[in-house]
């Protein structure tokens, strides 16, 4: 709490605070002597009131009242944080899922200069099949608005950057070779005669495994997330039945393409979700005993 300070010192007290803790600083004022301060913090929130907007106009947030912070800072600000830190790892472990996979065919089939997956089918699954569930994780949260209010503590865990680390980074990317070497070693092993057979099957499966490592990730599901899914289903399922050129439709109507593309997806996806329950039990989040009680 600065008092009685010029705009220049304000903005000093700021500066050391940043050089000397190595933390994250959020620089809060109401008038036209705070600027200097705002623009010093990592975050500035300008407060509107009697002395004019100038600090509001300057900073990175505006609230009309001091009380709003708490609302900013426990529920939006972590939702933001989350939301943001989860969102930009799923789109790089998205991103590498399909990269693995091209790495290891071209690996196994003694470096051929051959695609796994040609044109529409490598632009649909980033643009169609997989974007609006992937973004659709925006709408996530892992506790009610009354619970984050009640327990301020919370917001500590926040500070230390656990959800958006090197860490994370590399157990995402961990998860996207292994998933990628079940796919493509399972379609090997499920082999069929056509290549055009085997892109269904693989294909399919990194379709459903993406979906379900979606659903996986959402603590509260919501209205959005749940039409997302369908509609990504249901897109899939018509560019079977349009895209002549990629599939064989015979082919798509058997029961050996239900079976292998099933037993694949499970393969590729539910190590994975055994692996978090474990985690769960073994070591539980901090949120966990309130989602429980």
């Amino acid at each position: 709490v600065c008092c009685r300070c010029s705009p220049t010192q304000k903005a000093d007290v700021v500066r050391a605070i940043k050089a000397y803790t190595g933390r994250r600083t959020c620089a809060i004022g109401d008038g036209g002597n705070d600027v200097s301060m705002i623009l010093a913090g990592d975050v500035g929130v300008g407060i509107v009131g009697k002395e004019g907007r100038q600090a509001s106009l300057a900073a990175d947030y505006s609230v009309t009242q001091f009380s709003a912070l708490q609302r900013l800072l426990l529920l939006h600000g972590r939702n933001s944080y989350q939301r943001s830190a989860k969102l930009a790892q799923f789109v790089i472990h998205r991103g590498l899922l399909l990269a693995f996979i091209q790495v290891l065919f071209s690996a196994i089939f003694f470096f051929i200069a051959l695609p796994m997956f040609q044109g529409l089918l490598n632009v649909g699954y980033t643009t169609v099949y997989t974007s609006f569930p992937v973004f659709s994780l925006i709408l996530d949260q892992e506790l009610p608005e009354r619970t984050v209010f009640q327990y301020p503590e919370l917001y500590e865990s926040l500070k230390r950057g656990r959800h958006l680390s090197a860490k994370t980074f590399f157990a995402w990317t961990w998860r996207s070779m292994y998933q990628a070497a079940a796919i493509i070693s399972m379609s090997i092993l499920l082999f069929e005669d056509s290549f055009m057979n085997i892109v269904a099957i693989t294909f399919t499966a990194l379709i459903l495994s993406e979906l379900l490592n979606v659903a996986s990730e959402i603590h509260t599901w919501h209205w959005a997330m749940v039409l997302s899914e369908l509609f990504s289903v249901g897109c899939y399922g018509a560019s079977l039945a349009l895209l002549e050129g990629y599939f064989d439709k015979d082919f798509l109507l058997t029961y050996t393409f239900a079976w292998k593309s099933a037993v694949i997806a499970a393969v590729a996806w539910g190590p994975v979700l055994i692996f978090k329950v474990v985690r769960r039990i073994v070591r539980p989040p901090q949120y966990s005993k309130l989602v429980d009680s």
